[in-house]
């Protein structure tokens, strides 16, 4: 028996047809894993139903926060309009244990599988890290990113729905977020074991392809997350964020983003006969490491011929002042 481990991420359980479409999620083998990296929903309803779901049919999940399950939303029930910043992300980590699924606040786990008719292990890294407005031009000070952005009529719904309490700043409770990160990746990499490491954002600039929208990268990671992928010595990193499905490969180590994304944005996959299952990314095993100097960046394919997903983020043309701010939900 293969052991097998999956991620999906951004699903987006807001939009009906995305939440029918996670509803049709179907059982791998009775010991697989699945990692939800990030983005479900915005509220803790819609958490439930992913968690109920992904334990319905996975022995293991693992789930990391993204910005949607942070968002202070309107469409929650009344007992959770309340909750801001730092008490959102617990109230969703209250939901995951309720469910049995892993998180950032977990003790990480040695997976044991098989590579090329071989036992071996990985360590399971689910880590949460935000963002501080670092993935910008050196020419761009902290002070005016937000005004860079703007420069192209991008400001992200963040700004108004995703709140730092207790912290005075998100860039603030970013800092305190990769400290801890650092010190739970540094003893997992002490194991002897690859890690996979799992967050909502990508863990390098580089890796960002959003070319519809590139200033939106100011909420898309930190800089400081940079070498994490060698000082800790990966051997997948898996992320979400973009709504751009993507495989790259840096160092000998593999980078997977693996977000399903807005109806609108999966719909050519759709077209063209993918579900939520065909959809899944396979972490471990997964494909063979290519040799050194032919690594390749692709877009994800699908089983037989290749599509990648579109970011399907247009930029408003800034025509007048009113329509000079274009909020964006990632």
């Amino acid at each position: 028996m293969i052991r097998r481990l999956w991620a999906i991420a951004d699903i987006h359980l807001s939009f009906k047809s995305n939440r029918e479409e996670f509803a049709k999620l179907q059982p791998r083998g009775l010991e697989d894993g699945l990692i939800l990296a990030g983005d479900v929903g915005e509220t803790i309803e819609s958490l439930n139903e992913a968690f109920e779901v992904s334990k319905k049919h996975f022995k293991y999940v693992w789930w990391v926060p993204g910005n949607h399950e942070l968002y202070t939303s309107k469409s929650a029930k009344e007992d959770e309009m309340h909750l801001r910043g730092e008490s959102k992300y617990m109230a969703c980590i209250k939901a995951a244990k309720k469910h049995g699924v892993l998180t950032p606040e977990d003790d990480y786990m040695t997976w044991v599988y098989t590579e090329d008719d071989i036992q071996t292990a990985a360590v399971i890294c689910p880590i949460f890290t935000l963002y501080d407005y670092s993935f910008r031009p050196e020419h761009v000070t902290r002070e005016g990113a937000l005004d860079w952005a703007m420069e192209e009529g991008i400001k992200a719904t963040d700004e108004t729905l995703l709140h730092a309490d207790p912290y005075k700043t998100r860039d603030e409770w970013c800092a305190r977020l990769v400290a801890e990160a650092e010190t739970k990746l540094a003893k997992a990499a002490a194991s002897g074991f690859p890690l996979v490491i799992i967050n909502h954002w990508p863990l390098r600039e580089d890796t960002i392809f959003i070319p519809k929208v590139p200033r939106f990268s100011l909420w898309c990671g930190t800089t400081k997350t940079k070498e994490w992928h060698t000082q800790y010595h990966a051997k997948v990193v898996v992320t979400g964020h973009l709504h751009v499905r993507r495989t790259d490969w840096i160092d000998g180590v593999r980078f997977e983003e693996v977000s399903l994304g807005y109806p609108r944005q999966w719909q050519e996959a759709k077209d063209e006969g993918h579900t939520v299952n065909t959809l899944l990314r396979e972490i471990l095993p997964g494909e063979p490491k290519p040799e050194e100097g032919n690594e390749p960046t692709t877009t994800w394919r699908g089983r037989g011929r290749g599509w990648s997903l579109s970011h399907g983020l247009e930029p408003m043309t800034p025509s007048s002042p009113t329509n000079r701010t274009n909020l964006r939900a990632l």
